[in-house]
C-alpha cells in the first residue's frame, strides 16, 4: 500500500508546483529507488491529460568517472539537448542512493564534465526564464540519505514530508500562505540597491539594482522557503566565511572562506577539501556569485547535508558560486551552481541601503 503522503506529494507536485496542462510533454527523472513517487507522479500526469515520459537515472556515476576517457567526459549527449529544447515540464526527484559515492573522484574530471554541460544549462535556464519550461525538484526519502542526516528512515520520512507540508490537510493552500508572507520581503528588497551581509568573519557588500528578488514558494523546489536574486556581477566585495560544510557531488568542503574584489574570488580556502574548492573555482564563471539568498523555512531546523532542505533553513543565508538564474536578472554563466550555507542566528545582520532589516536569523520587516 502506498504511503498516503507519497500520493499527496505527487498531487502537490503535478497540480501546484508545475501545474501541468493537457497535451504538455512532461519528463520525470529519478533513480529506481524513487519508483513509488515516480509511479504516482506518472499516474497524476496521465490523469491530467499530459504526455509523461520517465527517464531513469541509474546509479552509474562512479562507473562513469572511473572509466570515462577525456572525449567521453567532454561529450554532451544530443538527446539531452533535445529534451532541454522541447519539453514543457521537467520534474526531477532527488533520491541519491550513494551520497558519498563520488568523494574520491579526481576534481579535474568533474571540471571537464561540468564544462560539457554549459550549453545545456544555458538552454534550460533560458527557457525557464522565458516561461517556456516549468521545472521542479522534490525529494523521496531513502535509507542512505537518512543516514547522512543522522536519522532513522522513519524519522527522515516524517522530516521530509512535514518539510513539504504534505502532512497538512491542504498543502497547496499552505504554500500559497508562504508565498504571501515572503512577498513582503521581496517587495522591500526590490526597492534596494546595495546589500551588506555581516556576520562571523563576514562583511560582504554587493549591488542588486535592477535585479529581481524571486519568491520561492514551492514551485521550482519542494520543499521551499527562500528569497533570492543574482548580484550585479562586478559588484561583490569583501569576505564571507561559511559555517556549514559546502557539499557538491558528494564531497564535503569545510570552513570555506572567500574574499571577493569587484565580483571575482581573489582568495579562497577550506579547512577540508581545499583542492576540490580550488579546482572548482577554475571552472568558467565559478569564481563569481550567481545567487544570494535568505532561507525562510523555520520548519527545517537541522542540517541534513542535502541542500534541497538545508538552503531553505530559516536563520541562514546561502550564496551560489557559478551560474545565475536569468529570471532574477543575473547574467553570470557557468556550468555549475554551487550553493554554500551560512548560519546567521548569532550576530548575523543584513542591511539594505544602510538600513538594518535582518538580525540574528530573523527579518525585521
Amino acid at each position: 500500500m502506498v504511503d498516503s503522503r507519497i500520493e499527496k506529494l505527487a498531487q502537490l507536485c503535478v497540480h501546484y508546483s508545475v501545474n501541468v496542462k493537457p497535451n504538455e510533454q512532461v519528463i520525470i527523472q529519478g533513480t529506481e529507488l524513487a519508483f513509488p513517487l515516480i509511479s504516482e507522479i506518472y499516474k497524476e500526469c496521465l490523469l491530467s491529460g499530459t504526455h509523461p515520459f520517465v527517464l531513469a537515472n541509474l546509479d552509474l556515476q562512479y562507473t562513469f568517472f572511473k572509466y570515462a576517457k577525456e572525449h567521453q567526459l567532454t561529450f554532451a549527449p544530443p538527446f539531452m539537448k533535445f529534451i532541454a529544447e522541447n519539453v514543457d515540464v521537467n520534474i526531477g526527484i532527488f533520491c541519491e542512493p550513494s551520497p558519498k559515492g563520488l568523494s574520491n573522484v579526481d576534481p579535474a574530471k568533474f571540471r571537464m564534465r561540468a564544462a560539457s554541460r554549459k550549453e545545456l544549462m544555458e538552454i534550460f535556464n533560458k527557457r525557464v526564464a522565458e516561461g517556456k519550461l516549468r521545472r521542479t525538484g522534490l525529494p523521496y526519502p531513502i535509507n542512505a540519505e537518512a543516514q547522512e542526516a543522522s536519522m532513522s528512515l522513519q524519522e527522515y520520512e516524517d522530516f521530509v514530508y512535514s518539510s513539504c507540508l504534505v502532512d497538512r490537510e491542504d498543502p497547496a493552500a499552505e504554500w500559497k500562505k508562504v508565498h504571501q508572507q515572503q512577498q513582503k520581503t521581496c517587495d522591500f528588497l526590490n526597492q534596494a540597491s546595495e546589500i551588506r551581509v555581516v556576520g562571523e568573519d563576514t562583511d560582504l557588500t554587493f549591488n542588486v539594482k535592477g535585479r529581481k528578488w524571486i519568491n520561492c514558494s514551492g514551485h521550482e523546489n519542494m520543499p521551499d522557503g527562500e528569497v533570492f536574486t543574482g548580484p550585479v556581477e562586478n559588484s561583490v566585495n569583501g569576505a564571507v566565511r561559511f559555517t556549514y560544510p559546502a557539499i557538491y557531488a558528494g564531497r564535503e568542503v569545510e570552513d570555506v572562506k572567500l574574499t571577493f574584489k569587484d565580483g571575482k574570488v581573489v582568495k579562497a580556502s577550506a579547512a577540508k577539501g581545499d583542492e576540490f574548492l580550488q579546482q572548482t573555482l577554475k571552472i568558467e564563471g565559478a569564481d563569481r556569485l550567481g545567487e544570494t539568498a535568505i532561507g525562510t523555512n523555520y520548519g527545517i531546523t537541522r542540517f541534513t547535508k542535502n541542500m534541497l532542505f538545508d538552503e531553505k533553513m530559516g536563520g541562514t543565508v546561502h550564496m551560489a558560486l557559478g551560474n545565475a538564474y536569468p529570471e532574477s536578472g543575473g547574467q553570470n554563466k557557468s556550468p555549475i551552481h554551487w550553493d554554500i550555507l551560512k548560519d546567521m542566528k548569532k550576530d548575523g545582520e543584513i542591511y539594505a541601503d544602510g538600513k538594518l532589516f535582518y538580525k540574528n536569523g530573523k527579518s525585521l520587516i
